[in-house]
């Protein structure tokens, strides 16, 4: 199962799929636990539900043992049903049910299973992809207990979380932890901003709540990392604050608008900043404006190094990414910037994002500049603009080569690149280039490229070593 001696640890999405047979669950040993939950599970687990779908799968027909000359045809389809588990949570006493997208995708059938072993069958309100969020409906029972958002930025690592759902199906199950961690990226989609719990969480666990010490549902159970599947105590949840707008606007449209305002992102690293002429790497340089765009309209430009959105502080790319798809689109926002060591303050109407908005002649070297940074540079060929995806109108410098184990080399540069700027002034010749990269010497500073690869923009600073 695994190469070599090496456990492979993965993250796997959570819902239990019934046509693959379960692990054993190894015991866990028992601890001592100060706080006493009894009283919220008891007034939430009512609302905690168990999830099962059926999904049938038309295999395609198969004549490996007929001849196409018998007369008799293609052999019948043999439909599949592929049946999962998966848990969720009652949000609305109008019976609307929160859970993992993954859990339901697909699905042919979808019924909910509560505490007291009745059924309901649901239909699918809508779905997010993108957040892995899935909201169904059920006709309202009487008296049907439902849970209540709470503020998942509040929680801090260490705070008790309480994890209720369905875990290898065993409804009603209840676990209980600290919060591990916040924010983290493990890669699943583009908006991921997870909080990591070690309260113990299995297949069957996806789409169920996860509370914390008041019984408020402050993210939603969706993924785990381990080397066999079961729980080592790694368990990640969609926080309230990415899933509770997403629920409202499914419950509201049954689709997802997110905002956008057309910029191209990247980290600002120590590099940049010093290049930069800023105090430290926090924030989100911006690499291109999209012509047209809500920013560009703004008076955003390439460079900006931008820290703040609305009241909200800017460390990454991703916290800028994040503040502005949760923004409803016409609405307005304020960006705060830094460009060229001077704050800039904008204000950006947000729209709304779809789903499709991301070498050749023989000329001599640059001289100093291409010995000290280890660059070959020349005009852009006419030949090779379409090849190399350079936007029409730009204009620049050629990267033809980049020596080894160089400067250039060591900082990104590669060939093929067309270098637009440096230190935010325009190129056209390699001479601009080497009295840019003199100047940056004498200020003991990185200098800074603009470049154009395959079609997009991006800054690389490249440090004298």
């Amino acid at each position: 199962m695994f190469p070599g001696s090496k456990k492979r640890i993965y993250v796997s999405m959570i819902a239990g799929i019934l046509m693959l047979s379960a692990a054993g669950i190894a015991p866990v040993a028992a601890q001592e636990i100060p706080n006493d939950f009894t009283a919220i599970v008891r007034q939430k687990i009512p609302a905690v539900v168990a999830i099962t779908t059926r999904q049938i799968i038309e295999d395609q027909p198969t004549n490996d043992f007929l001849s196409p000359l018998d007369g008799r045809g293609s052999a019948p389809v043999q439909p599949q049903v592929r049946e999962a588990l998966g848990s969720g949570f009652v949000i609305s006493k109008d019976g609307y049910i929160v859970t993992n997208n993954h859990v339901v995708a697909d699905a042919n059938e979808i019924h909910v299973v509560f505490t007291d072993k009745r059924t309901a069958p649901a239909r699918l309100v809508g779905h997010d992809s993108a957040t892995d969020i899935a909201v169904l409906e059920i006709d309202p029972r009487p008296d049907m207990a439902a849970t209540v958002w709470g503020d998942s930025d509040a929680l801090q690592p260490g705070a008790w979380t309480i994890a209720i759902g369905s875990p290898f199906g065993l409804g009603g199950t209840v676990t209980v932890g600290v919060l591990s961690a916040r924010s983290r990226d493990i890669q699943a989609g583009p908006y991921d901003d997870f909080l990591q719990t070690d309260a113990s969480v299995n297949q069957g666990n996806s789409g169920g709540p996860l509370f914390n010490a008041r019984g408020e549902v402050i993210g939603v159970n969706t993924a785990i990392v381990s080397p066999s599947g079961g729980s080592i105590g790694i368990g990640f949840a969609v926080p309230s604050r990415t899933a509770r707008p997403v629920v409202e606007q499914l419950i509201r449209t049954g689709r997802i608008e997110r905002g956008f305002i057309g910029v191209h992102l990247q980290e600002v690293t120590p590099s940049i900043a010093r290049a930069l002429g800023i105090p430290d790497s926090k924030g989100a340089l911006v690499a291109s404006v999209d012509p047209g765009s809500p920013a560009g309209k703004a008076d955003v430009q390439s460079g900006d190094v931008i820290t703040r959105f609305n009241d909200r502080d800017i460390q990454s790319p991703r916290d800028l990414t994040l503040a502005v798809t949760n923004q409803k689109p016409g609405t307005t926002a304020t960006l705060a910037s830094n460009r060229g060591g001077s704050a800039q303050e904008v204000t950006v109407t947000i729209g709304e994002r779809t789903d499709d908005e991301t070498p050749t002649s023989a000329i001599a070297p640059t001289p100093e500049a291409g010995d000290q940074l280890g660059l070959s540079l020349g005009p852009i060929p006419e030949e090779a603009l379409q090849q190399l995806g350079v936007p029409p109108g730009t204009t620049g410098v050629f990267v033809q080569d980049v020596a080894p184990d160089s400067l250039a080399a060591d900082n990104g540069l590669e060939a093929g690149d067309v270098i637009v700027s440096a230190n935010n002034l325009s190129v056209t010749q390699p001479s601009d280039i080497e009295e840019q990269w003199a100047k940056s010497r004498q200020q003991n500073k990185p200098i800074l490229f603009r470049i154009s690869r395959q079609g997009q923009f991006l800054f690389v600073a490249v440090a004298r070593s």
